[in-house]
């Protein structure tokens, strides 16, 4: 009886260590991710502490509607002009640390991911071989909106830094998503397109090489209809500094 009550003892003076060391510790971080400041893709997180070992991340991003930083390395063509790109992002990701625990050592997070993007703007000016009109440049001026909805794995580390622990310095190394992305964009012409025009826009758009998406094309007198339904494979990877209470 006595090892029982000994026992029961013990445990109960476990329990109650954790839960006055899981009360002594801050379990609340809010963050921003410097790295994407580059792509004008503005990002926030907060991660919220329930164990030693867990947590939970949600993280929302906007993207001012504007130019695209590097837009040469994903559209290579000389047509293709003026495009404007905004939207936003949410991401929710759970996260298990593997090292000192309470927000601080290596982690591993799959996540969930929604993504929002609009498209304006967007101005293809392709030359007209109708006999009629040949040589003639026509802009098509294309808008739009697109989705995605992605699931993948993260691989990081995360630094509480000053003399009592306040900061937080969060390093992804490297993540990896996948899944779907689907929207609809239209171009309307300056001018109606004749047949002929309309075959030759359809087949130019189709010779665009964009190698991210996979979409399907549709021409009339008016312009065009692009429709993505793509597999989306996405790459992760930053620097977050923040606040920890």
């Amino acid at each position: 009886m006595n090892k029982i009550l000994i026992t029961i003892s013990l445990l109960c003076s476990f329990v109650a260590n954790a839960q006055q060391q899981e009360e002594q510790e801050k379990m609340n971080l809010v963050k921003m991710n410097l790295t994407s400041v580059i792509f004008r893709n503005y990002q926030f997180a907060y991660e919220r502490l329930f164990t030693k070992r867990f947590s939970v991340q949600v993280s929302y991003g906007f993207i001012p509607a504007g130019e695209i930083p590097f837009v040469d390395e994903v559209i290579k063509d000389e047509n293709v002009e003026n495009i404007k790109l905004g939207g936003n992002n949410i991401t929710i990701e759970p996260r298990f640390y593997l090292g000192k625990g309470y927000g601080h050592g290596f982690y591993i997070a799959p996540y969930y991911r929604y993504s929002h993007f609009n498209v304006d703007n967007l101005t293809y000016r392709y030359t007209s071989e109708d006999p009629v009109f040949d040589g003639e440049k026509i802009p098509v001026a294309f808008s739009g909106k697109t989705n995605s909805n992605n699931v993948g794995l993260m691989i990081g580390a995360q630094w509480l830094l000053g003399r009592k622990d306040n900061w937080v310095l969060d390093v992804w190394f490297i993540g990896g998503h996948y899944g779907g992305a689907a929207g609809t964009i239209t171009g309307k012409s300056t001018r109606p397109l004749t047949a002929y025009e309309q075959e030759q826009l359809r087949t130019d758009i189709e010779d665009l090489d964009i190698s991210l998406f996979k979409y399907d094309v549709t021409t009339s007198s008016s312009g065009a209809v692009i429709k993505l339904d793509s597999g989306w494979l996405g790459v992760r990877s930053g620097i977050s500094f923040g606040y920890r209470f």
